[in-house]
């Protein structure tokens, strides 16, 4: 029996603060057109930008992933308040809290992110967005940057590639998926 092509996950972590609209706008519209799934952290700022410009792309594959955190001190899945944005179409509701400087513990959400992705794009953000660029080094996830410079995330890792061309993170995302789709065991795709 043939199955269907698995369609690649595209994590993109940035600010929860500010949104950097006209390059999460791009990059979400690209994603949704090239036929891949977002994956964010489904709050504010770069993933409510950028979700919301993936989703009004009306002819798309993909769907709109948030993994959330739990609001503080629970562990029963409820979201932290802004959790999730308007936009996510596939919420995934966890126990896990940490964010920012911590986002390498294990009580992180933050792996999650990393993991569910087959490949990640970085734009600016703080000390969350600089710890999921770690996660994907550790877990061998490729990441990219589309910075205007390395210090739009203070503690981004030397081995990250920046890039503030798009058509340079087009190319790196496409060969990053077709090389996943490869490993997997397929010659045509993701699996």
């Amino acid at each position: 029996m043939e199955y269907p092509s698995r369609l690649p996950v595209v994590g993109v972590m940035g600010s929860g603060r500010e949104p950097h609209a006209e390059r999460a706008r791009r990059l979400g519209e690209w994603i949704a057109r090239a036929g891949f799934h977002l994956l964010t952290g489904g709050g504010r700022g770069v993933m409510a930008a950028v979700t919301e410009a993936f989703v009004r792309v009306a002819e798309r594959r993909g769907v709109a992933i948030g993994i959330l955190p739990a609001a503080k001190g629970d562990s029963a899945g409820v979201s932290r308040p802004g959790y999730p944005n308007p936009w996510v179409e596939i919420v995934i509701r966890t126990h896990l809290d940490q964010v920012g400087a911590h986002g390498a513990d294990p009580a992180s959400r933050n792996h999650l992110n990393v993991l569910s992705s087959d490949v990640v794009i970085v734009l600016p953000g703080s000390d969350g967005t600089a710890s999921e660029a770690r996660l994907a080094l550790r877990y061998g996830r490729p990441c990219i940057a589309w910075l205007a410079e390395r210090g739009d995330v203070p503690g981004l890792p030397e081995a990250i590639p920046v890039e503030s061309r798009f058509p340079a993170i087009e190319a790196f995302v496409r060969e990053a998926c077709r090389r996943r789709g490869d490993d997997q065991g397929s010659a045509t795709g993701m699996r």
